[in-house]
């Protein structure tokens, strides 16, 4: 019996020992806290112009606590060729307004894994009147973004968001620049380009486009019976293009019945909110695609004044 109870003594101050030393190795294990963006981003080692970028903008801190960020990352090559195409020598020649916009157009508030993103447009924390700025990806054959910016390596996992690299330093585009980066406009651009009015509505706006797609203007060239924007003269473009703009950054909460001038001042648009957004005969399809220097709206039919 004496014998028992010794073994048993034995057993529990063997288990003590055993709970105790478990709990003594718990408290030497070090829990690392999850990297943040910055510091994976220089953990990357391709990214230090990107983060002397985000220090002189004043967002380095931003992107290391604010959390669920997505940062569409360009590597040093991009800000080199960004600096080299400007005639730049060095990020200190942007002054720090300019940088901070354009940093903040690489960034969308939420988490979006490459899994998660679907072709359209997506808000950024770039905003121009304010409102964000919007980013066209396209996921077809890859993920890109406003056309000529690939995603060169995706869903890098930091801990308070994720980084996608991409191969370009990204613009805020202007209205001219949203229907270049967007295939669907490519008559559009074709039409604007012919009746020489890139330059004027690159300016500083801002301007309310409404932006027949190509269909739009397939239907138009039936109606008229050509084959396309060389059969018809700048002439007749430019009354029917500058009909598609209106002064100021209207969005679609902004706009209500009857008519508005545009920059055609002959003629006025008339918006009927009745049911759904119809400009004269058209509808709105696509709303508030914002630029850095006005907004466009997506229309299914070419408006004729």
């Amino acid at each position: 019996m004496e014998t028992r109870f010794k073994i048993l003594q034995f057993f529990i101050l063997a288990g003590i020992l055993l709970f105790a030393a478990c709990n003594e190795d718990d408290d030497m294990v070090d829990v690392q806290e999850p990297k943040n963006i910055v510091e994976v981003a220089q953990e990357a080692g391709q990214f230090s112009i990107l983060i002397q970028a985000a220090q002189k903008a004043g967002l380095a801190s931003f992107l290391s606590n604010e959390p669920n960020l997505t940062v569409f990352a360009p590597t040093d090559q991009a800000f080199t060729n960004l600096l080299s195409g400007l005639g730049l020598s060095s990020l200190d020649e942007i002054d720090n307004t300019t940088l901070a916009n354009i940093l903040k157009y690489h960034v969308i508030g939420s988490v979006a894994m490459s899994t998660d993103l679907s072709s359209g447009y997506y808000p950024t924390l770039s905003t121009f009147s304010g409102n964000n700025i919007s980013m066209f990806i396209n996921v077809e054959g890859g993920v890109s973004i406003n056309k000529g910016t690939m995603v060169t390596a995706a869903d890098i996992e930091a801990g308070n968001g994720v980084i996608h690299v991409v191969d370009k330093v990204i613009l805020p585009p202007t209205v001219v620049n949203i229907a270049l980066d967007n295939s669907n406009f490519s008559i559009l651009v074709e039409a604007v380009v012919k009746a020489g009015l890139v330059e004027a509505l690159s300016a500083e706006g801002p301007f309310t486009v409404f932006a027949p797609t190509n269909a739009a203007f397939e239907m138009l060239f039936t109606q008229l019976g050509v084959s396309g924007i060389a059969e018809l003269t700048v002439d007749q473009l430019l009354p029917i293009l500058t009909y598609h703009v209106v002064n100021g950054n209207v969005l679609s909460t902004d706009l209500s019945n009857g008519e508005v001038g545009t920059l055609n001042t002959s003629n006025k648009l008339t918006i009927d909110l009745t049911g759904g957004v119809k400009i004269d005969d058209s509808s709105v399809i696509a709303a508030d695609i914002q630029g850095a220097n006005g907004v466009v709206h997506v229309i299914d039919k070419v408006l004729i004044p």
